[in-house]
């Protein structure tokens, strides 16, 4: 029988850092979001970057092509959306600084695709590592591990589960296309070896789509 090992009081209190955080970074989504639909009733697109949208906000607030009230709504909303920047930018100093003298957090980002803050999610959330038997049962607690659908000694995998702790699955996935991204911007002289796999790897699956063959992609 295999026990989950329960957290301790400053993993608990680091990873409330991090909820606090996603909330946070949710309202603010949803309060674009919520503007831009606004907008758009009046035939007013502004992109949909959020970093365009709130680049745009004090342009808005003076365009005379929209309604006094839109206007004067935009005016309201902006410090709203420039408290919430705020709050996040003040909770990722304050999950940072936690593990800023942490040694296996400087272990992990020297991993590509790796910062201080997924370091941090993983010391928070992953209890089980020091009882691991492998390395795979790190990404099969967190959903990032396609599904199995075998029977008869034959192995079929699908797509990744999406189980698991969604934020840190978030985080490792936006640090992953940050390091192919980063691949890709390098000219081929100036990548590493790991660079030049992840290019190549890219190059024969695609951006989104799964490496292991499945009923749906078959190519190796």
């Amino acid at each position: 029988m295999r026990f989950v090992a329960v957290k301790s009081v400053e993993q608990q209190a680091c990873l409330s850092w991090h909820r606090l955080r996603q909330g946070f970074s949710e309202e603010r989504t949803a309060l674009i979001n919520r503007l831009r639909g606004l907008l758009g009733e009046f035939g007013v697109w502004r992109g949909r970057s959020a970093a365009v949208f709130t680049r745009a906000l004090p342009t808005l607030e003076h365009d005379e092509a929209l309604p006094l009230l839109m206007r004067r709504l935009m005016a309201e909303a902006r410090p709203h959306l420039a408290r919430l920047d705020e709050a996040i930018a003040g909770c990722e100093v304050e999950i940072k600084n936690h593990v800023k003298g942490n040694a296996a957090a400087q272990c992990m980002t020297a991993i590509t695709g790796v910062g201080p803050l997924t370091a941090a999610a993983v010391l928070a959330t992953v209890t089980d590592a020091p009882t691991s038997r492998t390395g795979a049962s790190l990404p099969r607690g967190r959903g990032v591990v396609p599904r199995q659908d075998s029977s008869g000694g034959k192995t079929r995998l699908g797509r990744i589960t999406k189980r698991g702790d969604s934020y840190l699955r978030g985080l490792l996935t936006q640090g992953a296309r940050s390091a192919l991204q980063a691949a890709l911007d390098k000219e081929p002289p100036l990548r590493t070896r790991l660079q030049c796999w992840i290019v190549q790897l890219h190059a024969r699956v695609g951006y989104t789509r799964p490496w292991w063959p499945s009923p749906t992609n078959t190519r190796g």
